[in-house]
């Protein structure tokens, strides 16, 4: 008895969490500026807001748990758009969160861990008399070149550039611009490794 209940239980889940995916052709899927054949965003999901100006490319894959967003509320009219552009190929691993007010480019073939969390705004904390929590930082557009990889519980920072093929590692805080064909970890991360004239060196 227990193992056939356990059987039907593990089958019910298999139905929700494909019938809970969203999909280019699913009623929240057609929502989005554009999203691309083969692509999906896994069930369950966090928050998913203001999705007319967020783009997926094709065959890209958002994990559960993810939270992906444009601007502050739900139902804001931008000013940019798209405000997030995710481009083909793309994983996005379990638990991440991408919450953009005015520019967040993913390139192709982009990777990363769980937990890993993209934003293009921060708060301030200038004025004493105020919460943190109300103060906001202009937005500064970030990018992430094709073909880089994000380590587990990395996190990208408002005026991040991150260029083609880098690797960034676990945990590490992207705050400035880290060149194409490059490792980067630390907080804030730093390069440690280059490609250069056909081999990989330390930087020191």
């Amino acid at each position: 008895m227990a193992r056939r209940f356990h059987r039907t239980i593990h089958r019910l889940w298999d139905f929700v969490v494909e019938a809970g995916a969203i999909g280019p052709q699913s009623p929240k899927g057609r929502r989005f500026g554009s999203f691309g054949a083969g692509s999906v965003i896994c069930f369950p999901t966090n928050t998913i807001f203001n999705e007319r100006f967020i783009r997926i490319g094709r065959d890209t894959m958002i994990g559960p748990q993810c939270t992906l967003s444009a601007g502050m509320i739900p139902g804001q009219e931008c000013i940019s758009d798209p405000v997030v552009s995710i481009g083909d190929r793309c994983l996005i691993g379990k638990g991440s969160g991408i919450v953009g007010h005015f520019s967040i480019e993913i390139g192709d073939d982009v990777w990363t861990g769980h937990h890993v969390y993209i934003t293009d705004q921060n708060h301030g904390y200038q004025d004493v008399d105020r919460p943190v929590s109300v103060q906001v930082m202009p937005e500064r557009p970030v990018r992430i070149g094709r073909g880089s990889w994000l380590g587990h519980g990395s996190v990208v920072l408002p005026g991040a550039d991150i260029g083609e093929h880098v690797v960034v590692g676990a945990n590490s805080v992207v705050t400035g611009v880290i060149p194409s064909f490059s490792v980067a970890v630390g907080s804030p991360a730093r390069v440690i490794r280059r490609y250069v004239n056909g081999s990989w060196i330390d930087v020191d």
